[in-house]
């Protein structure tokens, strides 16, 4: 201990993170054997001066923002590593795809793995070898995270199963997916050190960050993942690029790991000792670590030869792996330098993916109250619209260099985005909640997404309202509109702004609630909608009688105005489901509410100690009896839905065993996957039109030490459409990793004695089915 005085040097922090060495090699196991052993030949003939130059990244005539250089004596045409997890950024000429928050809510495994598929198949036509996603880090820790958007839920077993569908569906078209950040970044706060002041520490329990914080990278891995990229903050006070115990222990032994690490850009912060680590590429170059100071490492020992030799191999055989070594498009082809200059156009967009646009956006819309048969809207004699969300923003148009267009910031104040991104001077980020020049198809930061069409809901109503002959009045500027009594309806537009870059001052508006409020106070057929790029809050209206409906319409991508359209008018059914607790008021989140920042003796070691351990969301709110306004899972539809007939089965076949036994494979012990427990549920539409009804299973694991466990952790979901009147089946397959808890001392999945309880409803606080079963 240091007596409370101020620490001043790392070495306090020493032997916080466990040191796992030496960095595992690549083995080649189950589907990568060809890959590697192709990779080892052409290892085999590199000069070191060749094997350096693929460990970090050059300079190109592209605009990718990572690029390794051609190797054109072994006919190497190089890599292009390009942004991100939405879409391909900064080009012309592509999709603008729904962000991962909206994937999330729409809890559509086959929609998921299409859209994969299709956003895949951009960044290919583009040239772009790496797609720099998808996310599941962070994992909504802290509820106003600026990057929670780009993830797909709070809960790391839906974050798994929709992470590992959109790798299978990149890397089926022949891009890697480079699935992010490792591990625990959680904050935008104090991510990068600054001015004296190292990043923020992500101080984590082994039991906790194998239950939810490894959980979906670990799903990603058995899908195949090709690459993934290390974080920016500490973990355990160990930079995230050169934290042994993360990348060389849970990564690469425990995982099976068989790809290459590549760093965030500007997250390596040593050179040797990130090597050691197990990182395995260097962005957006070497910098003042890497390069020629690697070589100089290799050349006096300090640095075995092998070890670049597996960054290589792990590299090269992921590019072997996804074929991008058989008619793969110039790297970078599609992606100009400069888009405002004369450039061959590369046209990435593919019209057989149009419906997978459209049903992406329009399934990421959670509705979430509609009285008195507000919704769907029946040909409205006079529709007022109100609210600076419902428009697209004035400038959707490339310039040279870091425009706002090319940040996903044209809606938002681009001084404050750069105050927070670039550190610029002048703003102080994270003091606006919301984007007043417009609606958002994404979020801000590396993540955006770069729109070449976009329909916004005004748009798309005024087309509408054409058709039908309905009277058209709107404001969009003032927050106290004038209010025609007489409206059918008054759709009313917010939003909440997230970007990378800074963390959100808060989870509700005054000025958003307050203009909700006054026309609420004068039309009685109120409908309010939300692009929200994160949890917003609604205690201050919910409950107004006015308010007839509302509508979370997340971050739908480029058919958001059409998505919404037929959901208002009826031509499609909600189906979207809350990927997140919507609590009464901030206080109820906790801990989690807010970012750490640097504070006492900490001031220059800024802490972020995940004290809630595993009951974060839903878990939290279930763990300490707190109401949510919204629960997890929640999500309204224009019919109902009833459930019956639960049965719940043990393969008598398979081993209940404690501890699993089966080979490292990818993904960890293959025997974790094997299905112990089969449940089945019906479903039956008790209304009058076709629906889309997520099944949700819940399980309750029996505690079995002094540990305690959450009460429910979701364990299974099926969305099935059903006709009107009608009844499905639905069946969940429970693997021995969700029957199972990690045990710090085994380092084991544990599989626990005693009675387990199976709950299966619509949303983690409507499970109107129950059963048991016993190990």
């Amino acid at each position: 201990m240091n007596g409370g005085r101020m620490i001043q040097k790392d070495e306090y922090f020493y032997g916080g993170s466990e040191p796992v060495y030496p960095s595992p090699q690549m083995t080649g196991s189950g589907e990568w054997k060809e890959a590697f052993d192709r990779a080892k030949e052409f290892v085999g003939k590199m000069t070191l001066d060749e094997k350096i130059s693929l460990t970090s990244g050059a300079n190109s005539d592209t605009s990718c923002p990572g690029f390794l250089p051609a190797i054109s004596r072994l006919k190497f045409p190089g890599m292009c590593l390009a942004d991100a997890g939405q879409g391909v950024r900064g080009t012309d000429f592509v999709s603008s795809w729904p962000s991962g928050i909206h994937v999330g809510a729409s809890w559509n495994k086959e929609l998921t793995l299409a859209r994969g598929q299709g956003m895949g198949g951009e960044f290919r036509t583009k040239g772009v070898n790496i797609l720099l996603g998808p996310v599941v880090g962070p994992a909504g820790r802290v509820v106003s995270g600026g990057r929670n958007w780009e993830g797909f839920a709070s809960d790391p077993y839906l974050s798994g199963i929709l992470v590992g569908e959109t790798v299978k569906g990149v890397q089926g078209v022949g891009v890697i997916a480079s699935t992010k950040h490792f591990i625990a970044n959680e904050q935008e706060t104090n991510r990068n050190p600054n001015n004296g002041v190292e990043a923020v520490s992500s101080n984590i329990d082994d039991r906790t960050m194998h239950e939810i914080y490894l959980w979906p990278f670990q799903d990603a891995v058995r899908a195949g993942t090709g690459s993934i990229m290390c974080s920016y903050q500490r973990v355990n006070n160990s930079y995230g690029c050169a934290n042994s115990k993360t990348q060389n222990g849970l990564l690469k032994t425990e995982l099976g790991f068989q790809g290459g690490v590549v760093s965030d850009w500007g997250a390596q912060h040593a050179g040797v000792a990130t090597a050691d680590a197990g990182m395995d590429m260097a962005m957006p170059n070497g910098g003042d670590f890497w390069g020629s100071h690697l070589k100089d490492a290799i050349k006096n020992g300090t640095v075995p030869e092998s070890r670049i030799d597996d960054m290589i191999i792990r590299t090269i055989a992921s590019w072997y792996q996804m074929g991008q070594d058989k008619d793969f498009p110039t790297p970078g082809v599609g992606m100009p330098k400069d888009l405002t200059k004369p450039h061959r156009i590369v046209d990435a967009r593919n019209s057989s993916f149009k419906s997978t646009l459209f049903d992406g956006a329009v399934e990421g819309h959670v509705l979430v109250k509609n009285i008195r048969n507000a919704l769907p809207l029946k040909t409205p004699k006079l529709l007022s619209i109100y609210g600076y969300s419902a428009k697209n923003p004035d400038e959707n148009n490339p310039t040279d260099g870091l425009s706002p267009w090319l940040m996903g910031s044209g809606s938002f104040d681009y001084q404050e985005f750069g105050a927070g991104f670039f550190g610029w001077s002048g703003a102080t980020p994270g003091t606006t909640g919301i984007a007043f020049n417009g609606t958002l198809y994404s979020g801000g930061g590396s993540g955006a997404t770069s729109q070449s069409l976009a329909i916004s809901p005004y748009d798309a109503i005024l087309q509408q309202a054409y058709e039908d002959d309905t009277a058209l009045f709107w404001d969009f500027q003032n927050g106290k509109p004038a209010v025609d009594p007489v409206s059918s309806a008054c759709l009313v537009f917010g939003n909440a702004w997230a970007a990378e870059g800074a963390d959100r001052p808060g989870l509700h508006d005054d000025y958003t609630d307050d203009l909700i409020l006054h026309v609420a106070s004068q039309c009685n057929n109120t409908v309010v909608i939300f692009h929200n790029a994160g949890i917003r809050l609604v205690e201050e209206f919910i409950d107004h009688p006015n308010v007839t409906a509302m509508i979370f319409a997340h971050l739908p991508g480029q058919a958001s105005g059409k998505a919404l359209v037929s959901i208002l008018y009826g031509e499609e059914n909600p189906s979207g489901k809350l990927p997140y607790t919507v609590a009464r008021k901030e206080d109820d989140y906790g801990v989690m509410l807010r970012p750490d920042k640097p504070e006492g003796i900490f001031k220059y070691f800024p802490q972020s100690n995940f004290t809630e351990g595993v009951f974060v969301d839903y878990r939290h709110f279930d763990q300490n009896k707190i109401k949510p306004r919204f629960e997890f899972g929640f999500g309204l539809s224009y019919t109902t839905f009833g459930y019956s007939n639960l049965a719940v089965e043990k393969d008598g076949n398979k081993s209940f065993g404690e501890f699993p036994k089966g080979k490292i494979v990818e993904g960890g012990q293959e025997d974790l996957w094997d299905v112990l427990v089969k449940v089945e549920a019906e479903v039956e539409n008790k209304g009058e039109v076709e629906g889309k009804e997520v099944s949700q299973l819940y399980l309750g694991i029996p505690e079995t030490g002094s540990e305690k466990v959450p009460v429910r952790q979701l364990r299974g979901f099926e969305k099935v459409s059903i006709g009107a009147g009608e009844t499905e089946k639905v069946v969940f397959g429970l693997t021995r990793r969700d029957l199972s808890v990690w045990d710090v001392r085994a380092q084991k999945w544990r599989l626990g004695e005693g009675e387990y309880k199976v709950e299966v409803g619509g949303s983690s606080r409507d499970l109107p089915l129950s059963g048991k079963f016993t190990v």
